[in-house]
């Protein structure tokens, strides 16, 4: 019979397409419509929109020996875009050093992001372990001003070299300044687990708890005038394509 022909056929081309890499180019096979309406009236007449540009395999890997690069974590300028708190091309500078240090602290003062990288900071846009990036949430620019309304499974996107690195939040976390143990599980390489090894490129964006401290009787700082507290968002990289 012809119907049990087309099942076998459907089922052997869904198991080719789960194989598949994401990193395909061109426009989707035309469906059964297309083909019927071809067969009786000549070629189909396009029904969907065009395609969005090709994926990049994410960097992410699925055994600890095995890394799919799609980034070689090189520090960068990136511009950092999260339409859920209405924020575009943010300019992200990286610099060698720790979060909120003195060299990221007057990053933040004018107006940008900072992106700390080396021994104790993180990787480049892309790379697998933990993109840093920290911004002033109640001073300078405020570019961070509404960072803690950022809810898991929104979209956090980066552009550098010519290509577009997409996050899912998937975590929130809060970190101490007076506490050695959470600064270290801010800047680690799987956020919050200092000795695990990365397997996933992951991004953390961080900003002062400012308000909530000093609501709560907390008025600690440091010699940059950062409170104790600050808020981080983790991200999970899920897509990267041409910027």
């Amino acid at each position: 019979m012809v119907i049990p022909r087309l099942a076998s056929a459907a089922v052997v081309l869904l198991g080719l397409v789960a194989c598949s890499s994401p990193a395909v180019s061109g426009p989707p096979p035309a469906g059964p419509g297309a083909v019927a309406s071809a067969t009786a009236s000549g070629p189909p007449t396009p029904t969907t929109p065009p395609p969005e540009p090709p994926l990049i395999q994410p960097a992410i890997t699925t055994h600890p020996d095995t890394f799919t690069f799609a980034s070689d974590g090189r520090p960068q300028p990136s511009r950092l875009s999260i339409p859920a708190l209405g924020l575009d091309g943010l300019r992200v500078r990286p610099y060698r050093g720790s979060p909120d240090d003195a060299r990221g602290t007057a990053i933040q003062d004018g107006g940008i992001a900072a992106s700390p990288y080396g021994r104790n900071g993180g990787v480049g846009p892309g790379g697998v372990g933990n993109h840093l990036i920290t911004a002033h949430r109640t001073s300078s620019t405020k570019a961070f001003a509404r960072l803690p309304r950022l809810r898991t499974g929104d979209k956090v996107h980066l552009v550098a070299d010519g290509k577009r690195y997409t996050y899912r939040i998937v975590a929130t976390r809060k970190t101490s300044f007076r506490s050695k143990r959470s600064l270290a599980q801010q800047s680690a390489a799987v956020p919050g687990r200092p000795s695990a090894r990365p397997t996933k490129a992951m991004i953390t964006l961080s900003t002062c708890r400012t308000p909530e401290d000093r609501a709560e009787g907390n008025f600690r700082s440091d010699r940059f005038n950062n409170p104790e507290h600050r808020i981080d968002k983790i991200g999970e990289l899920v897509a990267i394509r041409p910027a």
